[in-house]
């Protein structure tokens, strides 16, 4: 059966999981969720996915949600195909991806989330950008970037000198937060700067992008 990714383009977590699927080199089918209609809360989204948020993947007799955990399984299972996210030959190079994707899941993205949605998605819904929530998250994410600083002056990406899943999780937020002015929290620190135009050149990723438009049809 071929993989099922039902989704939309423009949202960060059906993107970070189409970028692994680009990356592992795999076929399958993109299934739109329009989320301006409100498809994601309907009966046949929420058989898929009970919480109502995208993505959800299907293959088989198996349904899954949540992106990183998809993006994990994808990894894993195909980790013979396509580029190789998890470092499954090297128990110590894959510990260190796990400990990234954690610092992304539990550091990151709580810092980088409200930004975003302040510029990007309070917008589509009538209301001015929160200027006071936008500044506490940048302070909050120069944080975390500053220990990402420290750690990129000695390794080219986060788990070590090799890509990995823990900086392809980045992508989707980050390649949103550089379209807005607190994009400077990335450009004043040159080794964050430097991982972030390597992983978001990558063909994969430059794929996923062209569809990662945050317009309302």
């Amino acid at each position: 059966m071929v993989l099922k990714l039902y989704g939309a383009p423009m949202s960060t977590c059906t993107s970070r999981v189409l970028t692994c699927l680009h990356e592992k080199n795999l076929d399958f089918e993109l299934v739109p969720v329009d989320l301006f209609a409100g498809e994601h809360k309907q009966p046949p989204f929420l058989a898929k996915n009970p919480f109502g948020q995208i993505p959800a993947l299907e293959e088989d007799d198996l349904t899954l949600f949540e992106s990183r955990a998809i993006t994990s399984y994808i990894a894993e299972k195909f980790k013979g195909t396509g580029y190789d996210l998890i470092r499954h030959e090297n128990l110590k190079e894959a510990a260190s991806v796990k400990v990234w994707t954690e610092v992304e899941s539990h550091r990151y993205n709580p810092a980088i989330a409200p930004i975003v949605f302040q510029f990007m998605v309070a917008p589509l819904r009538g209301n001015s950008p929160d200027q006071t929530i936008i500044d506490d998250n940048v302070e909050k994410l120069g944080k975390v970037l500053d220990i990402y600083e420290a750690k990129l002056s000695s390794t080219k990406y986060l788990a070590g000198d090799f890509y990995s899943l823990a900086d392809l999780h980045h992508l989707p937020y980050t390649y949103y937060l550089m379209k807005t002015p607190a994009a400077s929290v990335v450009n004043e620190r040159p080794h964050v700067k430097a991982w972030w135009e390597d992983i978001s050149s990558r063909p994969a990723f430059k794929k996923v992008a062209e569809g990662m438009n945050f317009v309302k049809k």
